[in-house]
Order: C-alpha cells, then sequence, then structure tokens
C-alpha cells in the first residue's frame, strides 16, 4: 500500500512537470512562429526563465515529496501493520507541523490499542483461572464420586453444589461487569430509601460476621432523603462491598456502614461509608483496588466484586472511592446524587 501511495504521488509531480515543460515549449515555439523568424535573444531569455521556473518546480516538489509525502506513507504502512495485528509499530515524528501531529495521532492511538489488547489477554487469562478452578474440583469430586473413591453422601455433593454456585455467580458477575462497561445495562429506577436498603443489607450478614468472630454495625440514621436509584443494583454494589469489608477484618474486629448526606458545590449527595478494621491497603496498590481482577495476597474472591460496584455506582452518576491506612483500615465510599423529585412522582 505504501509503495503503491508513493508510486501515485510520484508519477502526479512528474506528470504536472511534464505537463508544465510541454506548455512552455509549445508557447514558445507558437510566439517564436508569431514573430515569422527564429528566436531572437529575448525569446532565449525567456526560454531560460522559463526553464529555470520548471526547474525550481520540481526541486520544490522533491523536497515535498520527501518531507511530506514520505512520513505520511510511513503512517499508512504502519497503519496496514496494525490493521495485521501489530499494535508495536510506531512512527517517526517528522516533516511538516501537521504530518507531525497525524503520526503523535497514531503513535496516541496505536499505544491505546496495545494497552487495550493486553488488557484483553490478562482478563481471557484471569477468567479462564477463575473457571478452571471450581471446574477442578467438581471434576475430581464426580470421578472420585465414580470411581468409588468418595462415598456418595452429602458432604461430597455439597461440595460440587458449592462450587456450581461459584461458577454462576462468576458467570452473573461477568455478565454484569460488560453489560456496565459496555453502557447497556438498564437501570430500574425508582425512589428508594436508601437508609432501609442498607439496614436490611448489613441484617443479611451479621450471620457471617458472627461466624467469623466479627461485629457488624449499621450506623443509619431514619431521616435519610431517598435516591433515585435501581435498588437491586445498589444492593448488589453494598453487597460487594460488605463482602470485602468481612474478607479483610481480623476476628474481632469491626466493620461499620455509616450513611449521611453531604453537600458540595451546591449539589446534596448521599454517601455510605463502610469501614473495617483490618490491615489496610499499601498506597502504591490503593490505586488499583478497582480494577478487574485485582486481588490483594490474602484475598480469595474472584476480583470483580469492587470493579462491578464501581461501575454501577457510575451508572448511576455516582461516584466511589476508597480511602485506606496501613495497620488502621480501609474505608470505601459511595456517593450518590439526592432525588430530585418526590416518591409520588416516581415511575
Amino acid at each position: 500500500m505504501r509503495g503503491r501511495f508513493l508510486w501515485r504521488i510520484g508519477a502526479f509531480l512528474g506528470f504536472l512537470i511534464v505537463v508544465m515543460v510541454l506548455v512552455f515549449t509549445i508557447a514558445f515555439w507558437v510566439a517564436s512562429r508569431l514573430t515569422g523568424g527564429p528566436p531572437h535573444g529575448g525569446f532565449f531569455r525567456v526560454g531560460a526563465i522559463v526553464w529555470l521556473v520548471v526547474l525550481a518546480v520540481g526541486i520544490a516538489a522533491g523536497r515535498t515529496f520527501r518531507r511530506a509525502v514520505l512520513p505520511i506513507g510511513d503512517v499508512m504502512d504502519a497503519a496496514q501493520r496494525v490493521a495485521d495485528g501489530d499494535y508495536s509499530v510506531r512512527v517517526a515524528s517528522r516533516g511538516p507541523a501537521e504530518v507531525r501531529a497525524l503520526s503523535d495521532a497514531f503513535n496516541t492511538m496505536a499505544d491505546r490499542l496495545q494497552a487495550t489488547d493486553e488488557r484483553r489477554r490478562s482478563l481471557l487469562a484471569e477468567i479462564s483461572h477463575d473457571l478452571r478452578t471450581p471446574l477442578a474440583v467438581i471434576q475430581g469430586n464426580l470421578e472420585g464420586l465414580l470411581d468409588g473413591v468418595y462415598p456418595r453422601d452429602d458432604p461430597h455433593l455439597t461440595v460440587i453444589l458449592e462450587e456450581t454456585r461459584l461458577l454462576v455467580r462468576l458467570v452473573d458477575d461477568l455478565r454484569t461487569l460488560a453489560l456496565a462497561e459496555s453502557g447497556a445495562l438498564k437501570l430500574q429506577r425508582e425512589q428508594t430509601d436508601l437508609g432501609v436498603l442498607a439496614t436490611e443489607t448489613v441484617a443479611s450478614f451479621q450471620g457471617q460476621a458472627a461466624s467469623a468472630g466479627l461485629t457488624l454495625v449499621a450506623d443509619i440514621p431514619a431521616d435519610l432523603p431517598t435516591v433515585d436509584v435501581d435498588p437491586v443494583r445498589i444492593r448488589q454494589v453494598l453487597d460487594n462491598v460488605i463482602v470485602n469489608a468481612l474478607g479483610f477484618a481480623p476476628a474481632g474486629g469491626e466493620v461499620r456502614v455509616h450513611c449521611y448526606t453531604e453537600a458540595s458545590e451546591g449539589k446534596r449527595r448521599l454517601a455510605v461509608d463502610v469501614h473495617d478494621t483490618g490491615p489496610g491497603i499499601a498506597p502504591e496498590d490503593l490505586p488499583h483496588i478497582f480494577d478487574r481482577f485485582y486481588k490483594s495476597k490474602d484475598s480469595h474472591g474472584s476480583g470483580l466484586g469492587l470493579t462491578i460496584a464501581r461501575n454501577l455506582v457510575i451508572a448511576h452518576g455516582g461516584e466511589i472511592l476508597a480511602q485506606s491506612e496501613v495497620g488502621r483500615g480501609t474505608t470505601i465510599r459511595i456517593r450518590l446524587p439526592v432525588a430530585s423529585r418526590s416518591p409520588s412522582q416516581s415511575l
């Protein structure tokens, strides 16, 4: 493609030069014929000037070809390599300012494509690993049952059932994440009392907290304003954040869920803080806790919970952030805009 493009540009410039030479030559010949005699010194001077102009045009065309056309050809060649799947290719920034801007834009695009491709490969590897683990457990237990190594009793069947539930949760999480990141997630918004929703969520985790030796506290006032959200999705957010907090709080520790309102730049927002008394998160790890499949060495989850929570909160026009101090625990803060309409106006 690059060679054909350069050949066409070169042929076009050469054609222009040839046309100019022919036009000036014919004009010079016609003028000499009209004078009725051979060209005199004046005509020779005009002819010399014409040839000098043609020469100057040829030199300018060649310089333009080298400075502008050749770099564009480099970009075309690199674009073809990217189309073939080579995202590592880059082009040198040279030539006029406009061509340099084109080269820089191409390199930026290639950087982003390469990063996206690397994330895609990493995502596929992580998904394969997380799917393979429960499948291996299921396969091992089924083979043991069929071979008579394990008795066909409830404990061994329960292990298989729990692993299948884990697979279902993982697939559901992947589907939710894909919908949220693509903008295809449909929210069934309604006026929701977040205080009631948070209280119910905390109550559902009291048994899990007690069995882990943890105290789960709900610090939720009764006069919170309503929010215009999808209660099922926000419940999923709270579930994921609380599960994460319970997983890191040590035995004897505490997880506190605190709801309150705040105002910023003239806008009211409802905030939910989920604080745990766990070991905290190192400063270098803190910016990555909402990344897909990011897991600390002590984590046993899929690494999708906080990523899904972030995407669901953003889909509602809110924000989620993390604050942590090593040795003093972590706080996940969720902010949602307060509903601008009354419950009687809800759909």
